[in-house]
């Protein structure tokens, strides 16, 4: 993909450039998620204007807005404002979120945009520490999330890539910033638990279904991971293998897990772009 230098006018990346309501945001723009961070957002990846599964990004969007504003977001007017973020900030490629608010006394939502330089997984195998805490109202995506950000602090001070999230039982839920797939020899097995949908994850179940190699929907226990031969991690960013859940390790003697991470990889990149 062809990358733009920032224009002259853009902040410095990789710190954000911020537009609220299709501007540059202001100090008092700023005070509203400062303030009132009450609300919800999306992360997704741009390559060349191209968003893949942003039908799924802006149905997001809509869903979380009607159960927690009672009102529509509307996704022309989502593109739009990314689109006009992404000229100001001199990027045609870009790592972007977009965040809805409503401050009190307000009767539309404020929608805030931040553009940095793209992002992509980094390669090699992830380790993750459990840890007892499972999100509320996990299905929708909000700033702010107290728990996932401590929990993920101790798993990365106790030398972990990442903390994975665990309802009472040792239930396996999610990952801190990702979803996270088990290998079971014949199928992708994601959590039966309540966790967020992400999009990348969303793309895989309707890629393999496709496919003719649906995945499956289990409960997954800390208990019981010893049944698996592998597992991976997903988001916005891609995928990457787990080598280590605690002490529970995942091997790849056999270059099984290498040949299921390269189905999913193409499975992911075979779902279609949409211009935004």
């Amino acid at each position: 993909m062809t990358h733009h230098s920032p224009s002259a006018s853009a902040l410095p990346l990789p710190l954000p450039y911020v537009e609220m309501d299709g501007h540059p945001a202001t100090e008092d723009d700023l005070r509203v998620p400062a303030l009132f961070g009450f609300g919800h957002f999306t992360a997704l990846q741009v390559r060349d204007r191209r968003v893949r599964g942003l039908g799924l990004h802006l149905e997001r969007l809509e869903g979380a807005n009607r159960e927690l504003f009672q009102l529509p977001l509307d996704g022309g007017r989502v593109r739009e404002l990314v689109r006009g973020a992404l000229d100001r900030a001199g990027l045609r490629d870009a790592s972007v979120r977009v965040h809805g608010f409503l401050p009190p006394g307000e009767s539309r939502t404020r929608v805030m945009v931040t553009v940095r330089e793209p992002a992509s997984m980094a390669p090699g195998g992830r380790s993750l520490m459990a840890v007892p805490y499972a999100r509320a109202v996990p299905h929708i995506k909000r700033p702010g999330e107290f728990g996932q950000t401590y929990y993920g602090m101790l798993a990365a001070r106790a030398g972990f890539d990442e903390a994975l999230l665990t309802a009472p039982g040792g239930v396996v839920t999610e990952g801190a910033i990702t979803n996270i797939g088990f290998w079971d020899g014949s199928s992708v097995v994601w959590p039966d638990a309540p966790a967020l949908i992400g999009i990348t994850m969303a793309l895989l179940e309707r890629g393999l279904a496709a496919a003719g190699e649906p995945s499956v929907r289990r409960a997954v226990t800390l208990d019981g991971l010893g049944a698996y031969q592998g597992a991976f991690i997903c988001n916005s960013q891609g995928m990457a293998p787990v080598r280590r859940i605690d002490a529970v390790e995942f091997g790849d003697g056999d270059g099984e897990m290498e040949e299921v991470m390269g189905r999913l990889e193409a499975v992911h990149q075979g779902a279609p772009t949409e211009l935004l």
